[in-house]
């Protein structure tokens, strides 16, 4: 064994330990792989909690998902893993977890594209929502294929999250970002409103990347209604961007209202009328 698989088998040690401490994995949840070499990469093995793996429970399987090394069976979710080094060849490392806030979007359906955190913009730009595939089956693999290409963070439909990387500890931080992005949108949407940054801006801030060593897999789609290339697979990314800047997202319980003209008749019960009250007084505050 060379000097560096013993590293990186230390390092996915110390990533699952990071994981299950943050609490976006429980039980035998997540996995993590990276690449060794052309012919090998390196997996964690199925049903053991991240958070007290060893290195010697790594499993090394070639790019077909055959076991080439390893007391264990690879993780069940290997094929997944297979789909992005397939269709992304500059990635070297794959982390797949649970992050509950995250995973609360997945599972609502709400993707994580509006342009509201310049940081989430120049690092991942939008994390879309893959359709729901069957943990562990080349469904799953096939859904994820659909975004990988131009994304380095996914959500999965009803399942966790997604992020890819040139290395392990740099796909582990995007996962970070992930769920530390899902708290802070969680709480704008609670308290009402986003305050969305503006087209121009999101693209400014796209320009930035080069400046900051980060390679994005592919550039913000001019308008999202281009975001489908030919093959069905996205070419760009889908950001929330108005043309102007300053628009607000109004969520909650003033949303029904916002979508309203001044003449529009309203319905209210007892409950919606107290929240709205609720509402506008917490405004005053």
């Amino acid at each position: 064994m060379t000097h560096r698989e013993e590293q990186l088998r230390a390092d996915i040690v110390e990533l699952g330990r990071r994981l299950h401490t943050r609490a976006y994995v429980a039980s035998n949840d997540g996995n993590i792989s990276v690449r060794l070499d052309d012919d090998r990469l390196l997996t964690t093995p199925k049903g053991v909690s991240k958070g007290f793996m060893t290195a010697d429970m790594m499993v090394v399987t070639d790019y077909e998902g055959r076991k080439l090394a390893g007391q264990r069976d690879p993780s069940s979710e290997l094929l997944m893993h297979l789909a992005v080094y397939e269709n992304r060849p500059e990635i070297n490392a794959v982390v797949h977890a649970h992050p509950p806030t995250a995973t609360g979007f997945a599972v609502a359906g709400i993707a994580l594209d509006r342009a509201v955190l310049a940081e989430v913009i120049t690092t991942l730009g939008s994390i879309p929502i893959a359709d729901y595939g069957t943990p562990s089956t080349q469904e799953l693999a096939d859904a994820v294929r659909q975004y990988i290409k131009a994304h380095d963070g996914l959500l999965l439909a009803n399942h966790g999250a997604l992020t890819v990387a040139g290395d392990l500890y740099a796909a582990y931080y995007k996962m970070e970002t992930v769920e530390h992005f899902a708290r802070i949108s969680l709480v704008a949407r609670t308290l009402g409103r986003e305050r969305l940054l503006s087209r121009e801006e999101v693209l400014r801030l796209q320009e930035l990347r080069g400046s900051y060593g980060i390679a994005a897999p592919a550039p913000i789609c001019p308008e999202p209604g281009e975001a489908d290339a030919g093959d069905g697979d996205q070419d760009c990314q889908v950001v929330q961007a108005p043309s102007a800047p300053g628009q607000q997202v109004v969520t909650g319980p003033a949303a029904p209202l916002a979508q309203l003209g001044r003449d529009s008749e309203i319905r209210l019960t007892y409950r919606e009328l107290a929240a709205l009250i609720e509402d506008a007084v917490r405004q005053l505050r």
